[in-house]
């Protein structure tokens, strides 16, 4: 069978794959949740959910530094990547000998389209089908009122503009993105978050772990402004993740 991936090129998978190697860790989580943990035979170190599974799969590496060797030794019949969460050489490289089937997320749309094409490949449409119904009546859009400003990185502060899957769920979730006409991830400083006058600013728990101590440190220079901690897998695993937050 012929499969068209997120970037469009046309993918070769000859039969259902049995042996998937995921190099993305939402994607990971989303194997599971369609039945399909059994037929993963590895990950990488940052596939926490569910349960950590790179506990039990041969952990291949981070998500930009895999081991190839490694993957190529498990013999997969497919390998699952992302455009931005991995190397493309290392991608390209996998390409000459595995089907790798690559996702582009950058809007929940991207992401439920992801969850359909990923369940025809493996034959479990029907299961992909529901986690997408699903989502769609978890994550129904509210009318956006808070101006908000949501921090990925500290030193130097960075932000998301209005290009990513952040920024969409944001918009989902009733916050307008003050950066939503810049793109990829602003770098800003505490002056110009100021300037900006936001209604909050939503401080995420990763890729940088902000902390409570953070928190008290940007709420004084803000004065006023209201500043939270929030879960960032909720807002940037696309897939299953908003299932089990």
């Amino acid at each position: 069978m012929m499969y068209t991936d997120q970037l469009g090129t046309l993918i070769n998978i000859p039969s259902t794959p049995s042996r998937i190697v995921c190099l993305v860790p939402s994607i990971t989580e989303l194997l599971f949740d369609l039945g399909l943990g059994d037929n993963v035979v590895g990950c990488t170190k940052f596939c926490i959910h569910p349960n950590k599974p790179y506990l039990t799969k041969q952990m291949i590496g981070g998500t930009k530094d895999l081991n190839l060797k490694k993957i190529l030794d498990l013999h997969p019949d497919l390998i699952l990547a992302n455009k931005e969460e991995n190397n493309k050489e290392q991608i390209s490289f996998l390409s000459s000998s595995v089907p790798v089937w690559v996702s582009d997320v950058k809007t929940f749309d991207d992401s439920l389209k992801m969850i359909e094409q990923i369940g025809l490949i493996t034959n479990r449409a029907t299961r992909a089908s529901e986690i997408t119904d699903l989502l769609i009546n978890n994550l129904k859009p509210k009318k956006p009122k808070k101006k908000a400003i949501y921090l990925i990185w500290k030193d130097p502060f960075m932000t998301v503009g209005g290009d990513t899957y952040i920024s969409d769920i944001l918009h989902r979730c009733g916050y307008i993105n003050t950066y939503a006409n810049q793109k990829r991830y602003p770098i800003i400083t505490l002056e110009e978050i100021r300037e900006h006058n936001p209604d909050v600013v939503l401080l995420s728990s990763e890729p940088y772990p902000f902390k409570e101590v953070h928190l008290n440190t940007i709420k004084k220079f803000l004065n006023n402004t209201e500043v939270e901690l929030v879960d960032g897998e909720f807002f940037s695993w696309y897939g299953s993740r908003q299932l089990h937050t």
